[in-house]
């Protein structure tokens, strides 16, 4: 099993429990769900209504970026399609805790009931047949809190990390 990095807003859940909450949905979940290809562990994670998703296509330039996930089915397929692609790829060390060493999500900002979180990959995971995957994106994820509880409702993704 693989060990989950600690959760920098969770030192003091009652000082943070937004960001606390916010960092649980989009690392530790996040991953866990990916490694197992599992969709069901974080459907509802997501404000299905308001959904969209830009694919910046690790490009720098927005003129580059695309609508790529025009609601929330077309981006749990692709999310679906690649989680089960890590699945039949051979690595030569535990894919979790190299995605977990490759993840930082350090930036928060909370303006009422609405989140931006920057979620940053810059990692390798090494191949079973030499080489490695290279991990070098970042995603700023829209979030909005309902009832309490905080839902992703967009992001802007594979945008180049780090940007140039």
């Amino acid at each position: 099993m693989t060990a989950t990095p600690t959760n920098p807003f969770a030192a003091d859940p009652d000082r943070d429990p937004d960001r606390a909450a916010i960092w649980e949905m989009l690392v530790t979940r996040d991953i866990a769900a990916f490694l197992a290809a599992d969709w069901a562990m974080v459907a509802e994670d997501f404000l299905a209504t308001e959904f969209f998703g830009i694919d910046a296509g690790r490009h720098p330039d927005p003129a580059q970026w695309r609508l790529g996930f025009a609601d929330l089915a077309s981006y749990r397929d692709e999310w679906l399609r690649q989680a089960a692609a890590g699945q039949v790829t051979a690595y030569a060390e535990d894919r979790g805790a190299a995605i977990h060493r490759a993840t930082r999500l350090e930036a928060i900002e909370i303006a009422g009931d609405r989140a931006l979180a920057r979620k940053c990959f810059m990692g390798r995971i090494a191949l079973a047949s030499g080489g490695a995957e290279r991990m070098e994106w970042q995603t700023l994820y829209h979030c909005r809190n309902v009832g309490g509880v905080w839902k992703i409702c967009g992001f802007i993704g594979y945008l180049p990390n780090p940007m140039r």
